[in-house]
């Protein structure tokens, strides 16, 4: 039996215009779109496609707990694949929508782990924030021989501080609360005057400014800290 595809895809970081041409016509092709959200709040990654969706076209919101136990999550996740399963077994391709790139911290691969071993799959890369925020801060995220850290602040402390002091540049992604916490390990690195600040990039609501200048405790969840290589690279 012929199967629908499963197509993981990127949108971008915001910019409805960061689409790439491949993301463009998946989405104008597909007869479903699916797409995750925090319960009660709008899907971003749907917001960003928005401009290009097409009338007709099948949705499928894939809502999770605003606070999420692993179970919880896990829960959602299932149902979200057996009704996106149910349109494949139909024959119809689902673009599900992602923001940024798929695979770099989406919950794209909760969907793929669960239906990529029984679905013909093809994942479409997109403009991920780091790189989005460094264009909009106008600075290098490596050069010649720099080794590049993309780090989620959710880490410890003691292990942030220890992989931040083993690399030429960084990226801190998953800022919101634990900003401060960041901002202490910064300091302790002689990092602090190299950090730049991103907030919504690519959006209306875009913020870019040295990490010196951010005065709020904590930041919202579309943030994140670039620490370019240093001036002598």
């Amino acid at each position: 039996m012929i199967t629908g595809r499963l197509l993981g895809v990127g949108v971008g970081p915001g910019d409805p215009e960061l689409l790439t041409l491949k993301a463009l016509r998946c989405l104008q092709a597909v007869p479903v779109v699916a797409y995750v959200s925090a319960r009660g709040q709008p899907s971003t990654a749907r917001q960003i496609s928005a401009p290009h969706l097409q009338p007709g076209q099948r949705e499928i919101n894939i809502a999770l707990p605003m606070h999420p136990s692993p179970e919880l999550a896990d829960a959602a996740y299932d149902e979200g694949a057996s009704r996106i399963g149910a349109e494949l077994e139909r024959g119809r391709d689902v673009a599900v929508l992602c923001e940024g790139d798929p695979l770099l911290y989406g919950s794209f691969n909760q969907l793929l782990k669960r239906l990529a071993p029984f679905y013909p799959t093809e994942i479409v890369p997109g403009i991920t924030s780091i790189a989005a925020a460094a264009a909009a801060a106008r600075r290098p995220l490596a050069i010649r021989t720099d080794t590049l850290s993309v780090l989620p602040a959710t880490l410890p402390m003691e292990a942030l501080r220890a992989r931040l002091g083993q690399t030429n540049a960084a990226a801190i992604l998953k800022v919101g609360r634990h900003l401060d916490k960041v901002r202490q390990v910064l300091a302790a690195l002689n990092l602090l005057d190299r950090a730049i600040y991103v907030e919504q990039v690519s959006t209306a609501g875009q913020r870019v400014m040295p990490l010196v200048d951010m005065k709020e405790v904590s930041a919202p969840y579309f943030s994140l800290i670039l620490i370019p290589p240093g001036p002598d690279r």
